[in-house]
């Protein structure tokens, strides 16, 4: 039975103990490819999957500032354990956001135990990324729904309880199905062949004239019909992970410059920490780890004004445009931290036992959910013309 966490302070708390144990071992899951089965065990056992469980249903109820935290802490263990429970958390609050009494009541009880929710939602072979052709057809014998289909980039669904698929319903109108992982005629599959981001099992999933009992369907398209924070929520979850990454690859690189490190012979230094150019380098690179941080923390509490005043246009654009500038910066930093410290360790850096070039290669991965343009487009578009982002569920 999972432990339940009761308090913002405990799960942070909880989130940094898990994350040393998580780092231990990182860089070998990752070149080995070994998935983190016991780690994420080890998650659903530790309360943190439920944290956002309303206090009205036995929850801690924290808010968006503390679970970026949350989820920035597991990332700079291991930015694959930390990008697995981003969707789990996404589908909590499609669930909050129009999910029935009934469904709350039984999905909270599940997430308080330790359940973890996967994900179905891309696809491949649609115009574009917002597009969708699975959908939920009307069974007249059994009632419900049959969904047939195929879903790619599935992460987390391998190692979930519940798989959730979105898929279009009756008018074409966006759904959430809820589905069990052992649903007859759901397979998930073990396909994913990324460059980083290794371990999240971010593979394929199967539908094959599955039975969706009209109980498991939410109609997520209510959420656009209205005044939102949802998409500003889950792309504040990607710059969370992306600002672990940063982290991660600053800390080893510095201790790296450290411990093994040489000075450049020109400079005068007797160890490369002491060498000015590096300093000065390892300084900028700080700045973009720091200032990804900062707009983290400042797009969490955004978020929250603007939940906790419902319908209300103007707070929920600002938490859009500071979620779209936590976002940009997150890239730029996780991309180019994880690159550059290569130049100040040296040599040394490329050796394959180190596995540094995993933060690259997981920046580099995890940062193409979607384009960084896009987030400057919505930001200088905001800042010229007062122009609010729209509400497509990606802002």
């Amino acid at each position: 039975m999972a432990h339940v966490i009761a308090t913002e302070a405990e799960a942070a708390r909880v989130a940094a103990k898990l994350a040393e144990g998580f780092r231990t071992g990182a860089a070998r899951r990752d070149a080995d490819r070994r998935l983190p089965r016991a780690e994420l065990d080890a998650l659903s056992e530790s309360g943190l999957l439920g944290v956002t469980v309303p206090r009205a249903h036995g929850g801690a109820g924290v808010g968006a500032r503390t679970l970026g935290e949350v989820i920035r802490l597991l990332s700079a263990a291991d930015s694959s354990i930390g990008q697995i429970p981003q969707n789990h958390f996404f589908f909590v609050e499609v669930l909050k956001e129009n999910g029935t009494e009934e469904q709350r009541a039984f999905f909270y009880g599940e997430l308080l135990a330790g359940r973890r929710f996967g994900n179905a939602l891309a696809e491949k072979g649609t115009r574009h990324a917002l597009e969708f052709a699975t959908r939920l057809v009307p069974d007249p014998v059994a009632g419900g729904f049959r969904l047939t289909g195929t879903k790619d980039y599935a992460t987390g669904a391998l190692f979930a309880h519940w798989v959730p698929v979105f898929a279009l319903g009756p008018e074409d109108r966006l759904t959430a199905a809820f589905l069990p992982h052992d649903a007859p005629g759901l397979t998930v599959v073990d396909d994913w062949d990324g460059i980083g981001q290794r371990t999240t099992a971010s593979g394929t999933v199967r539908l094959d004239d599955v039975h969706v009992p009209q109980e498991r369907v939410v109609p997520h398209h209510l959420t656009f019909e209205r005044p939102e924070v949802f998409g500003a929520f889950g792309q504040y979850l990607h710059a969370a992970v992306d600002t672990g990454i940063a982290r991660a690859a600053l800390e080893e690189g510095g201790e790296l410059i450290r411990t093994v490190a040489r000075p450049w012979g020109e400079s005068g230094a007797d160890r490369a920490a002491g060498e000015p150019l590096v300093i000065q380098k390892f300084g900028e690179l700080a700045l973009l780890v720091r200032s990804a941080e900062a707009l983290l923390e400042r797009a969490g509490a955004a978020i929250d004004a603007a939940r906790g005043a419902p319908g209300d246009e103007p707070l929920a654009g600002e938490a859009s445009i500071a979620v779209t500038a936590a976002r940009a910066q997150a890239d730029t930093a996780a991309v180019t931290v994880a690159s550059e410290v290569f130049a100040l360790i040296g040599t040394r850096s490329a050796l394959r036992g180190g596995n540094l070039d995993r933060h690259w290669r997981n920046a580099r991965t995890h940062t193409l959910h979607d384009p960084r343009r896009w987030k400057i487009q919505h930001l200088g578009n905001h800042a010229l013309n007062g122009v609010t982002p729209p509400a497509n569920g990606i802002v």
